[in-house]
């Protein structure tokens, strides 16, 4: 506990002066030296200066072990998942706070309160936190540097900067000195490399962070970790390992009543069945997500897209043109551009496949390529224009087409 600067403030706080304080127990420049830390005072002296501003010295020293508890349960309750826990323990660091920075936790308080920001989404008050945090950084330690930089790379993450994020990633794990057996620092890694289409490497860092997650116990992160496997095999066409991650994650979250990662999971599995040519079977996956999902979000809006494109397929040209009425309709509503562009192509495709493609290649695939969307989103529809123009015999269109899959 830094006392000067405690003892100065409870001083203040109390109109008292230096002279009044220092009566009878040392000097007024010693006490100054006190205050300022200049000088260190033994334990009998700033227990009878504590004393006489009526604070007790034990109870300050029981404070300082409460701030370290806390803060560790803290992160320990993120780490877990825990937002209704981790929200009581923030809010009893909050009761101390005035204590907090004469403490020796005053950096790491103020790192963990970026980090719950962070965990709750509440990311403009991060970015000022992150801020804050920022001018101070020159006083971190080693360990609250590595916090830092790992927590800047959560908010990079929080905020779609994935190859920021990496970046950062990376150079913490290149770092010999920084902790390597964190299991929520491997989770991000991986889910940075899956969003930033490495699938791979999504992969090892996922099962690296499955086992540590194994190793605690975390229930709620070892679902979290078997959805972005689950997601990553199926990217890289392993799809026996992606349905036994899914259907591990159906069991035990049907057993956790996890309302509301049963319909991503659900939804996943659809995609899944769908990419191995099992159209009926994808359906029903994305019909009971469906079911589970409040329809003004943009979760179901996807899911109400996928549906459509399978009716579509399976010739259901009634049930398709409905769906993608509603996903035209809603993705307008919600300010969601790509899923109304996609919506209107295949409106336009029950009517006249002229119209649709002309319209795919002037409106969508532009689109696409100008918001840089996953690449086998692309493929697809580069690879119907492909065939499109081939079927007209214009060879030259297709080959173009051909050559952007390449």
């Amino acid at each position: 506990m830094e006392f000067g600067a405690l003892i100065k403030f409870y001083r203040t706080q109390r109109g008292m002066t230096q002279t009044e304080l220092a009566k009878g127990i040392c000097s007024v420049p010693h006490l100054s030296k006190i205050e300022n830390n200049s000088k260190e005072a033994n334990e009998a002296t700033v227990s009878l200066l504590l004393s006489r501003l009526h604070i007790n010295f034990k109870e300050i020293e029981e404070k300082e072990e409460l701030i370290h508890n806390l803060l560790q349960q803290l992160g320990e309750k993120i780490n877990f998942y825990l937002k209704d826990k981790a929200d009581e323990v923030y809010q009893k660091l909050q009761e101390i706070e005035d204590i907090i920075p004469f403490s020796t936790y005053i950096h790491l308080y103020e790192l963990y309160k970026y980090r719950y920001l962070l965990f709750r989404g509440l990311l403009d008050e991060a970015e000022l936190q992150k801020d804050l945090l920022f001018k101070q950084k020159k006083n971190f330690s080693q360990h609250e540097e590595y916090l830092f930089s790992y927590f800047n790379a959560v908010c990079l993450i929080m905020k779609g900067h994935y190859k920021a994020a990496d970046e950062i990633l990376e150079a913490l794990y290149n770092d010999p000195s920084n902790e390597r057996s964190n299991a929520d620092f491997f989770y991000h890694r991986a889910f940075v490399k899956g969003s930033l289409e490495q699938s791979g490497h999504a992969i090892h860092f996922g099962k690296v962070a499955l086992q540590l997650f194994m190793n605690e116990h975390n229930f709620f992160r070892i679902l979290h970790t078997l959805m972005m496997l689950g997601i990553n095999y199926t990217h890289s066409n392993i799809y026996e390992e992606a349905e036994d991650s899914f259907r591990h994650l159906i069991r035990n979250a049907e057993l956790l009543n996890e309302e509301k990662l049963l319909p991503q999971i659900y939804h996943n599995m659809g995609f899944l069945q769908n990419k191995r040519n099992k159209p009926k079977d994808a359906l029903d996956y994305y019909e009971k997500s469906l079911a589970l999902q409040p329809i003004k979000n943009q979760h179901y809006l996807v899911t109400l897209y996928s549906i459509g494109e399978i009716q579509y397929s399976l010739n259901e040209v009634a049930k398709a043109k409905e769906s993608f009425q509603v996903v035209s309709s809603l993705a307008k509503d919600l300010g969601i551009k790509k899923y109304r562009l996609l919506a209107d192509f295949y409106l336009f495709h029950i009517i006249s496949p002229d119209k649709a493609f002309k319209y795919l290649e002037a409106k969508v695939i532009p689109h696409l390529e100008g918001t840089k969307e996953h690449k086998n989103d692309l493929t697809r529809f580069y690879k119907m224009l492909s065939d499109f123009f081939r079927q007209q015999g214009s060879y030259l269109e297709a080959v173009n087409y051909l050559n952007k899959i390449i």
